[in-house]
């Protein structure tokens, strides 16, 4: 990447504040009050100090902590109060809700490993969740033997999703035999007979579940997750196949759960409602068929206000925690208490919306192309300019808030004209290179004067959308941000520092992956999705760093090595006596990680290097000296970081 310029000195816009950049880039809305701007201009992250008490500590701060460490951009931050926060807040929203409405059951809260099966996530909140019995969900084999290691609260659940052949069956009844408080939850009809026949094996009783199918769907990305088109779960006549096969075997007594999952992300509190009544309508009549149940499992769903907005739109929510505690509470206990069913013990899965909010993403700026694509200043004419340059030249000039139209019609047509006499031959790649410079400008130009209008021609409006600069970014959407991608999650995303300075530039992120589609596309907006990001100029040597908040679920474990790109650095970060503390750090993968993923060995690799090496000598390409300085750097290469190093 090319050196930058020497800092200029910046001159800050007249009353731009650091609550105008708060406010540009959302942050009252989507932070739940863990993120701020500072008044010096740095985002800031909400800590609990070793007193007890909240303090926020700079983000910024805390990179160039690590920087003078060894850690570099990019890295992922773990911060663990927002976690255990998290987890605050939702046991006291039930525990509140439970007491106001006089409610007769529990609340046990399951975190679903898959959300982020790290082990430090999983460790914490099992370890902090002791206090509220805060149990944990598996949905494959090796998310349940990472749970039966780690739970050893004997009354926080362990619910068993998922397919499950012989060997699940029997870990998970062995977990029971135990003492841990484990429930197969049946997601298919045929798991029942190998169950229990596995069950029979073992000499005991299985604790059980079933999982039904909703015909009321969900909302936002995940809405298939309920309705007829659901992969897992049985629809009624299934569920009553069930009760007649436990009846016929006299083991309708281990029928205890009734588990559904309306989807992920559930943004419309009504629909969460509207779910919920059905369920608990199913689970009543599962008491009344003599099962003794006593546990209703709401699966996932709640959902995270990603970009603010606090509304029923797919990356927001139209609720808080409080709204949907008091909600589940209150359907469940009024329907229970009319059909003199005991109130069941209530459980939620909630992953997304507990560990969201602990993980941030930073990387560092590498370099910046601008749409006008030849600098800052209109490029000079050469000499004898064709008649189109000339025209294009004279566009720029004559440019004003009364002939925009008209000079935006001409810009198009002459560069069109340019283009094809270059196809054609008969102009220079120079000259349509300057040609297309003072066409961006004179884009530019039109975008600057049509922000001062209060009427916008209709296209015009895509000009403003074009005007953007590429902003190179020291990550990779693939394996940081894989939701960007694939299914156009939102997150928020905006600069920690510089932040009492007006963001003049409209960017637009993109990766060091070799893909065009290695780019954020969308961006929160007060009003919309936007399609740019607004940053400062990048000039000089200091590091300028952009942060991506709200990755701590699902981004760690979908992410892929597209380019052999692999794990950033990752960094835990809590305070003691007022200063950032770093633990669990991890560094990120070197290439011969990555490779090592594709089945290339380190040692083959420098061997059939150092061959090609020594061939190179005996043809007189290099000297010996060069082969050696030649494998060092190839050695050192294996060792080194996947992302651009400074």
């Amino acid at each position: 990447m090319p050196h930058r310029k020497p800092s200029p000195i910046r001159r800050k816009v007249k009353n731009w504040t650091s609550s105008d950049s708060a406010e540009l880039y959302c942050v009252p809305g989507w932070s739940n009050g863990f993120f701020d701007v500072s008044r010096e201009g740095e985002t800031t992250v909400r800590l609990v100090d070793s007193d007890g008490e909240f303090r926020h500590v700079s983000l910024v701060g805390i990179m160039r902590e690590l920087s003078e460490r060894g850690t570099e951009a990019p890295v992922l931050l773990r911060f663990r109060d927002l976690l255990r926060a998290r987890v605050d807040e939702l046991n006291k929203s039930f525990a509140r809700a439970i007491r106001k409405a006089d409610y007769q059951g529990e609340y046990r809260g399951v975190y679903p490993i898959k959300v982020n099966q790290q082990r430090q996530i999983v460790e914490e909140i099992v370890s902090y969740g002791t206090r509220y019995h805060y149990g944990l969900e598996a949905g494959s084999k090796p998310e349940l033997m990472a749970a039966m290691a780690y739970m050893q609260d004997r009354e926080a659940f362990l619910m068993c999703n998922g397919y499950k052949d012989d060997e699940f069956i029997d870990l998970a009844l062995m977990g029971q035999r135990m003492g841990l408080n484990i429930y197969l939850i049946l997601e298919m009809p045929n798991e029942l007979p190998a169950i229990l026949k596995r069950a029979e094996m073992l000499g005991m009783e299985p604790n059980l579940g079933v999982r039904v199918r909703l015909s009321t769907k969900g909302s936002g990305h995940w809405s298939e997750s309920a309705g007829d088109k659901s992969v897992f779960g049985l629809n009624a006549a299934q569920v009553i196949e069930v009760v007649d096969q436990l009846k016929a075997v006299d083991k309708l007594h281990c029928l205890k759960v009734l588990h559904y999952h309306q989807g992920s992300q559930i943004p419309n509190i009504s629909v969460i409602r509207e779910g919920l009544s059905e369920a608990c309508r199913m689970y009543i009549d599962l008491v009344r068929e003599g099962a003794p149940m006593g546990t209703l499992d709401m699966g996932g769903g709640l959902a995270v206000d990603y970009d603010g907005s606090q509304t029923n739109f797919h990356s927001s929510c139209n609720y808080s925690i409080e709204e949907y505690a008091r909600d589940v509470v209150e359907i469940v206990g009024e329907m229970c208490t009319r059909s003199k069913v005991p109130h069941p013990t209530l459980v939620t899965e909630s992953g997304r919306a507990v560990s969201a909010y602990h993980s941030v993403l930073i990387f560092n700026i590498l370099d910046v192309t601008s749409a006008r694509g030849y600098g800052s200043t209109l490029p000079k004419l050469p000499e004898n300019p064709s008649e189109v340059l000339l025209a294009l030249d004279e566009t720029y000039r004559m440019l004003t808030r009364k002939n925009i139209q008209e000079c935006y019609n001409d810009a198009n047509y002459y560069r069109e004209t340019l283009r094809m006499q270059f196809a054609y031959g008969n102009v220079s790649l120079r000259e349509r290179g300057i040609g297309e410079a003072i066409y961006w400008h004179i884009m530019a130009l039109i975008a600057r004067r049509i922000a001062e209008m209060s009427e916008i021609p209709e296209d015009l409006k895509e000009v403003s959308d074009n005007m953007v600069d590429f902003y190179y970014a020291n990550f990779s959407l693939f394996q940081s941000l894989p939701d960007s991608w694939a299914i156009d999650q939102l997150f928020p995303v905006m600069p920690i520092q510089r932040l009492c300075e007006r963001p003049t530039q409209k960017s637009v992120l993109v990766d060091i992956t070799c893909d065009c589609d290695g780019k954020v596309a969308h961006y929160i907006d007060r009003e919309d999705v936007a399609k740019s990001l607004p940053l400062h100029e990048v000039e000089g040597t200091e590091q300028y760093y952009v942060a991506v908040f709200l990755v701590g679920a699902y981004q760690e474990t979908l992410g892929d090595i597209h380019n052999l790109l692999g794990d950033t650095n990752v960094v835990s970060v809590h305070l003691e006596n007022g200063r950032p503390v770093f633990t669990s750090e991890e560094e990120g993968d070197c290439v011969a990680d990555v490779l090592s993923y594709v089945k290339y060995d380190a040692r083959e690799l420098v061997r059939r290097f150092r061959t090609l090496a020594e061939t190179a000598v005996e043809e007189g390409r290099i000297s010996p000296r060069q082969r050696r300085e030649a494998l060092d750097a190839y050695r050192d290469g294996l060792n080194g970081y996947t992302y651009y190093e400074l």
